[in-house]
């Protein structure tokens, strides 16, 4: 098996030298990381020539992650999706239980290469966390982990598996104590430590050169995809749906398919409790252009410019920027990106459990609910792939609270007439 992670890019298809997905991207960051981030980029740039890297790499994939990763039919949940096949591709069964480890061992190798001794990283869901502690512990690194006090204690789980495996967790106080805070505090870090500290940047978001950089570890995901669809269907599906936060395991799974017009780039973005409530995340439906972390696309924010909190029931989705290659593909038109509610994830979370045995992240959930109004768009003849990017053991207490499950009878009367009830996708 060969992960591809650098097969060259059909022209125009790559950043320009400035780091730019067409208005999108960039490099807007302070004096005191110019260096830092500058070493990055050009240490990534020797790492892609050296065939010593990518053998590294691709061992860790095959024999510590366990890639590739499969594609499961999932006809049941598929009976719910207008007859369309669906085929969900498997992130969740990586080591650490979700697509972040494919960046992370990435990154990893490149902080040994450059010499550094501490890696810092930000979380919403922790599964980023957790995937950075766990390479930390293997190669030996110093780990420091920033996690918005909020998502500490809806992702309680995921803080104590990093904790085991020897990081430290930074609970955030600040701003609205969830993801985008947690970022600004790795930077804060990043700034006063730089000489030995390498920031492990855990979505295709921030300044150049990690959009790509990201990507680029990620796109393993894609590759496999479409090997694996075209052997098991006999052709390309009709589209391959993931959900959107800071956009990376959509982007890792979208760019192996962007050449092939036939096959739409579906991502859902979470509406929260609908956009028409500003309680939301949806970045590309309801956001304007502006610059956030680093990079310029679009971002959640008033009418003076400043950045409006974002929410989700999801921690991994509650971001109020994206990465700017997702930014290109919409205003190109090349991609689609729908806007799915709470309670849409929730029920497709919940109709994935029940039909193909398959507890998803409520990340990944927002994925599914579009696929299901995918699917009936398609109707019968149609091909989709969904990206189940993580596994929902870190979600339980949630779901358990949503759908009262720790209260029998009330879990008895919230089932009642749903279990084979058709949901509908409820995009806004």
């Amino acid at each position: 098996m060969s992960a591809d992670f650098f097969l060259p890019d059909p022209e125009g298809r790559v950043p320009n030298p400035e780091g730019y997905f067409g208005e999108f991207g960039g490099k807007f960051i302070p004096e005191a990381l110019v260096a830092a981030v500058d070493e990055v980029a050009a240490e990534y740039e020797k790492a892609k020539g050296d065939p010593a890297f990518a053998a590294e790499l691709n061992d860790l994939m095959v024999n510590y992650t366990g890639r590739p990763s499969a594609l499961t039919e999932v006809p049941r949940f598929a009976g719910h999706a207008g007859g369309a096949r669906v085929f969900l591709k498997r992130e969740d069964l990586n080591h650490t239980g979700s697509h972040k480890i494919n960046n992370v061992l990435g990154q990893a190798l490149l902080t040994k290469r450059m010499g550094k001794t501490r890696v810092i990283a930000e979380t919403g869901a922790g599964q980023h966390g957790v995937a950075t502690a766990t390479a930390c512990a293997l190669f030996g690194l110093e780990c420091t982990i920033y996690m918005g006090e909020i998502d500490t204690q809806r992702q309680a789980l995921n803080v104590a598996r990093m904790r085991m495996l020897g990081a430290e967790v930074i609970a955030v106080k600040s701003g609205s104590r969830t993801l985008k805070d947690a970022i600004n505090e790795a930077f804060r870090d990043w700034v006063a430590n730089v000489d030995h500290t390498h920031y492990l940047f855990g979505t295709v978001a921030g300044p150049h050169p990690f959009p790509a950089m990201v990507r680029d570890f990620h796109r393993v995901i894609g590759v496999e995809a479409r090997r694996q669809i075209l052997e098991r269907a006999g052709r390309l599906p009709d589209a391959v749906v993931a959900c959107v936060g800071g956009g990376s395991n959509a982007i890792g799974l979208f760019h192996a398919f962007i050449p092939d017009a036939g096959v739409r780039l579906i991502g859902c973005e979470p509406a929260g409790h609908g956009i028409e409530t500003g309680e939301h995340a949806a970045t590309l439906s309801a956001g304007e252009p502006g610059i956030l972390h680093g990079s310029r696309s679009y971002v959640l924010q008033d009418d003076e410019g400043q950045i409006t909190e974002p929410y989700s029931i999801s921690a991994g989705l509650d971001y109020p920027g994206i990465g700017p290659e997702h930014a290109f593909l919409k205003d190109s038109g090349r991609g689609e990106y729908r806007a799915v509610t709470d309670d849409a994830a929730m029920q497709a979370l919940r109709l994935l459990s029940r039909t193909e045995g398959i507890i998803p992240a409520i990340e990944s959930a927002h994925a599914l609910a579009g696929a299901l109004e995918a699917g009936r768009e398609l109707g019968e003849d149609g091909l989709i792939v969904v990206n189940l990017s993580g596994r929902g053991d870190k979600d339980m207490d949630t779901a358990a609270r949503y759908f009262s499950l720790y209260d029998a009878d009330a879990a008895v009367e919230a089932d009642a007439g749903t279990e084979d009830a058709e949901i509908e996708g409820d995009a806004k």
